[in-house]
């Protein structure tokens, strides 16, 4: 932690007869606000092309709408235990077969019905520019095995990044994928008439995982080509229809090795109107390129408009969906003596043109 005072908090609401908190980390620059519960990011204000610090987060400013999953597609919140899709949501491990809630269609989803998400968090530490969230996950805890220890710290190192880092340990073997769901615009943080589709995005992957009718990995890793080939800046919107599912993209991208930072280079996207642009790296094998296809009209923050279709899109850092029962996946399989660890930094700047060089 970088100084001796805590991070701002003031209650958010409550569940269950318990108090929400929310924390503010800012460090001049950027602000950024945390929720107990799910540990979400329930906003980042950063500065546009002129100076201006505004919303680039889709979030609610009021406690209700996060706790009904009709008005929460997980906006900005930790997905687990297993973040993204299990097929029927059932797997074998060490020769046990497991059967877990099927919340979306006919499989499982970050995590079942009440997922990290929906659960509140402990602050373990906070100071003006990070915090430190923790929950214990008991044994049998929807559907899943092995009591599961979670952290993640989000803090501010630099005056232009945030930093999300994750650590899980268990005592029996258990599956452990772990991401945040956070939905960016970066025009105006989906709260108005644009949605995503002016954005330009690249996303550093040679291969993507295809899916099924059901957003189930096939199990093939295939070369990107067409309108999924992303290495090049495109235009959201030019290939948004064409994607595999047809409705916009929802597919994990695979990664290539580390650079010098010891972290993929991931994706980065960039918006004409406001000059700002946003990059991510990550020490998982694939990201999640999702483009809000099932945002309805949920209503936005207040006095703001609705977050309909396209209003925002996410770069989620994780393991391969379905790679509990995907051999060739790296694996999701987390041991006792064993310790999960993920790091991902999104990075924010505003330039005049779409963004060079590494990142």
């Amino acid at each position: 932690m970088g100084s001796s005072s805590s991070a701002p908090a003031v209650e958010f609401g409550s569940s269950d007869g318990k108090p929400i908190m929310a924390y503010t980390l800012s460090n001049g620059t950027m602000t950024v606000r945390v929720l107990d519960l799910g540990a979400t990011i329930s906003s980042v204000q950063v500065p546009d092309s002129t100076g201006k610090i505004k919303e680039v987060c889709l979030g609610y400013d009021e406690v209700a709408p996060y706790l009904d999953w009709t008005t929460n597609p997980y906006f900005g919140a930790v997905a687990g235990r297993c973040a993204n899709r299990i097929a029927k949501g059932k797997f074998t491990l060490d020769g046990q077969d497991y059967q877990l809630a099927t919340n979306n269609g006919p499989n499982h989803l970050h995590g079942g019905d009440r997922g990290f998400d929906k659960t509140i968090w402990t602050c373990d530490a906070s100071d003006a520019t990070s915090i430190t969230l923790s929950l214990l996950s008991p044994d049998g805890d929807e559907g899943y095995p092995g009591n599961l220890r979670a952290r993640v710290t989000y803090s501010l190192p630099t005056s232009s990044s945030l930093k999300l880092e994750y650590e899980a340990t268990t005592d029996a073997p258990t599956l452990c994928n772990l991401t945040n769901h956070a939905y960016f615009n970066l025009a105006d943080g989906g709260n108005g008439v644009q949605d995503v589709c002016n954005h330009e995005i690249q996303v550093f992957a040679d291969f993507y995982t295809p899916v099924d009718e059901t957003s189930i990995p096939t199990g093939e890793v295939r070369s990107v080509s067409g309108a999924m080939d992303l290495r090049q800046k495109t235009r959201i919107g030019t290939q948004i229809r064409r994607a595999d599912n047809g409705i916009g993209y929802d597919h994990n991208y695979v990664l290539g090795p580390p650079n010098e930072s010891g972290l993929r280079p991931a994706a980065r996207a960039w918006e004409p109107s406001s000059g700002r642009w946003i990059s991510m790296k990550t020490n998982q094998p694939g990201v999640q390129f999702y483009t809000g296809n099932y945002l309805n009209g949920f209503a936005g923050r207040a006095g703001k408009g609705a977050y309909h279709k396209h209003h925002g899109f996410c770069l989620e850092a994780q393991q391969y969906p379905d790679a509990a029962n995907r051999p060739h996946f790296p694996s999701v399989v987390l041991r006792p003596g064993e310790v999960y660890r993920q790091t991902t930094v999104y990075e924010f700047g505003c330039s005049s043109s779409f963004p060079q060089g590494p990142i």
